[in-house]
């Protein structure tokens, strides 16, 4: 029996291998890379906008571009951004510029993976009302790529940033690979 829980907790260690990427050598960021090069591709894409700034309020180059992919023009773009990342990654869908479209039923999972959507819920709003995309798990936090937001987690933000939230603030998961 101790001999199963040794292999079963080196493979996790190896699951959770950390290495560095090249853009990230001079940063306390590390880049988890899984199996799934699905994964891997849309955190490479993501993790590429980060610092991408509105020049107005929900709007600039790359912001009009998040926003035209969905059909729109100047709206909150946190999952015009997100779908924008998967549709670069090649994939058709998600496709919305609505946070909370991005959690149905058949794609909720139940524990976080890099390259996955989170949701944050506003019980003023009653209902998610923010999304990114997770770059990394580290215990009870969850690292993310995230648009629309700030270095203090506005959902009404300027820019695309790196955040780290702990799991109790997050509502769901979403796989859409």
């Amino acid at each position: 029996m101790l001999y199963f829980a040794v292999i079963g907790s080196s493979w996790r260690a190896d699951r959770s291998i950390i290495s560095y990427g090249a853009s990230h050598q001079n940063t306390n960021h590390a880049r988890i890379h899984f199996p799934n090069e699905g994964r891997n591709k849309v955190l490479a894409i993501a993790e590429k906008e980060i610092g991408v700034q509105e020049d107005h309020e929900n709007s600039g180059a790359r912001v009009d571009t998040y926003n035209a992919y969905v059909g729109l023009k100047k709206v909150p773009w946190c999952a015009s951004f997100v779908s924008w990342v998967f549709g670069q990654a090649g994939y058709t869908k998600p496709r919305t510029a609505w946070s909370p479209a991005l959690f149905p039923g058949n794609r909720l999972a139940k524990n976080p993976l890099a390259g996955m959507v989170l949701g944050v819920y506003f019980p003023e709003l009653k209902r998610i009302a923010h999304c990114g995309i997770i770059a990394g798990v580290r215990g009870d936090w969850i690292e993310s790529v995230e648009g629309n937001t700030s270095k203090n987690g506005s959902r009404e933000g300027t820019g695309v940033f790196r955040r780290t939230r702990h799991k109790r603030t997050i509502r769901c998961y979403a796989d859409w690979l």
